[in-house]
């Protein structure tokens, strides 16, 4: 997921819930489609709007909530999950479509399940790259490619603090992602307002030699984004 692996096992699930001060345990998921953590919470419906520059490009990012959910079999069940688009243009063309899959366990932690990626040029779709998913590729329409992951990992905690680390995504060699809670209660101001009580993640991976930085608000989400020679902020948010 933009902004927008080692095969896991339970015990590195374990080990990444630890990492984030989450209970040590593998996840229960009684109530997985209500997600109201409040740094990364889920309204059907919802659309955000992000603005920014890659390079000399000019991107524009929109998150859609959908309504629409996908089963996992995890764990001995099936686990659903929450479904959200991410669609980004780069000078007004369509460069990438990713469909990410979420679901809250009972202790308030946001669990990632996986993203199918479509990647554009001209108007059509040439690859597939950093598509993954619980137990892989399931459906007619998942790309044959899809890396396969044995469990979820923490995409984010149930109560975010300075010095949190986890891994959202960890499946070496094909997605990688390091995530540290650095700053919090910051106040980020961004056009489509300003939003107070504020977390600060910085994000690493193995595969980059860069970092990125990115600031979710309350109730909200991620509202900026910004890594070398690149950076997005939130212009519009509905409802």
């Amino acid at each position: 997921m933009k902004h927008a692996f080692l095969l896991m096992t339970l015990g590195s699930v374990a080990l990444t819930a630890a990492l984030a001060e989450v209970p040590s345990g593998p996840p229960t998921f009684s109530d997985p489609l209500t997600i109201d953590n409040a740094y990364h919470p889920f309204v059907v419906g919802r659309v955000k709007s992000f603005e920014g520059s890659h390079g000399n490009l000019e991107v524009q990012v929109a998150d859609s909530y959908l309504a629409g959910t996908r089963d996992f079999a995890w764990g001995g069940s099936t686990v659903s999950c929450r479904t959200l688009q991410e669609s980004e243009s780069e000078d007004g063309e369509l460069a990438e479509i990713s469909f990410n899959y979420f679901a809250q366990a009972d202790d308030g932690t946001v669990y990632y399940f996986g993203e199918v990626v479509d990647v554009y040029e001209g108007g059509v779709v040439v690859g597939h790259s950093g598509s993954w998913l619980v137990g892989g590729p399931t459906l007619p329409g998942d790309p044959p490619e899809t890396a396969v992951a044995s469990d979820p990992t923490v995409y984010m905690p149930a109560h975010p603090e300075d010095g949190d680390v986890f891994k959202p995504e960890d499946l070496m060699p094909f997605v990688d992602e390091s995530d540290e809670i650095v700053k919090v209660d910051k106040t980020v101001k961004v056009p489509a307002g300003t939003f107070e009580d504020c977390i600060q993640i910085l994000e690493s991976s193995q595969l980059s030699a860069g970092t990125e930085t990115k600031w979710y608000a309350p109730e909200v989400g991620v509202i900026k984004v910004k890594e070398k020679g690149e950076a997005l902020v939130l212009v519009d948010i509905t409802p």
